[in-house]
């Protein structure tokens, strides 16, 4: 198959999953394995295009991310009288230990993750918890006491991100595990949501950079046309899922996104395990 279609396939997949709660990772193995495209090339095309849906975040939510940079009572919030206080509006100190955790162990694991999960056997089981894990917190979501993102304790910030350590694992994808962490802690969808996709820009960026400082030597100038029709298609399905996501959840629960991982994984077991 040409590589520019190639770069369009992935570049759909890219941006329709990434911040949808069905890994962006995992879908990206299992399609890239039965596209052929395999190995280090893909590993390090894949980069650039999540660098494309992290810039349409960037987009959506610019006069948020402006108004963060603006404030400076990062130090002062962390003070352990103000982890409960939710009229601070949503800060950096927020997002920086909304990833603390997800930082630490992604640092530490990040050989053995790439080395040892990143196969369609490892994605089934991903889709298979992960789906489990967001029907679980659907049930468990009862009561609401927080509604908007600017509203958040550093104490819901702190857990949410919690929950974002388990995205590590192939397919079990990273709005799946804050979003299901934020229904647990009574935050509404929409603002898991937003905060999900907030704290995910700065997480993507720095694995993003480590890969690329590791990799790039191993694409050549013949790539730059697939890298950069990969790009642009990621931002702009990218741009286009987050919006419509946002309005989903505004009417819906996270049940038919479980149930369409359960599809996939089954599907994927069938190709991959038992009809090859």
């Amino acid at each position: 198959m040409h590589d520019s279609i190639i770069a369009v396939i992935l570049g759909i997949v890219e941006g329709l999953t990434e911040y949808l709660p069905v890994s962006s990772t995992g879908h990206m193995i299992l399609v890239g394995d039965w596209l052929g495209f395999t190995g280090p090339r893909s590993t390090v095309f894949e980069v650039f295009i999540q660098l494309g849906a992290i810039l349409s975040v960037l987009v959506i939510y610019k006069a948020t991310f402006w108004r963060m940079l603006q404030q400076y009572r990062c130090l002062h919030l962390l003070r352990r009288e103000n982890w409960l206080r939710r009229d601070t509006g949503l800060t950096l100190a927020h997002v920086g230990v909304g990833i603390i955790p997800v930082m630490i162990i992604g640092f530490f694991a990040h050989h053995a993750i790439k080395t040892y999960l990143f196969s369609p056997g490892t994605v089934i089981i991903g889709l298979i918890a992960g789906g489990i894990v967001m029907l679980a917190a659907e049930k468990a979501h009862v009561r609401t006491v927080c509604r908007d993102v600017q509203h958040m304790t550093l104490v819901q910030a702190f857990f949410v991100g919690m929950f974002q350590i388990f995205a590590l694992w192939p397919g079990f994808s990273r709005s799946g595990s804050t979003l299901a962490g934020g229904l647990f802690l009574g935050i509404s969808r929409k603002a898991a949501a937003d905060f999900s996709f907030i704290i995910a820009v700065p997480v993507m960026i720095v694995a993003c950079c480590f890969d690329l400082i590791k990799s790039l030597s191993l694409l050549s100038g013949n790539d730059l046309l697939m890298i950069v029709i990969g790009f642009v298609v990621a931002f702009f399905v990218a741009y286009i899922s987050v919006l419509w996501f946002l309005k989903f959840l505004n009417r819906s629960t996270l049940a038919s996104f479980a149930y369409y991982r359960f599809l996939v994984a089954l599907i994927s077991l069938l190709y991959f395990f038992i009809l090859t």
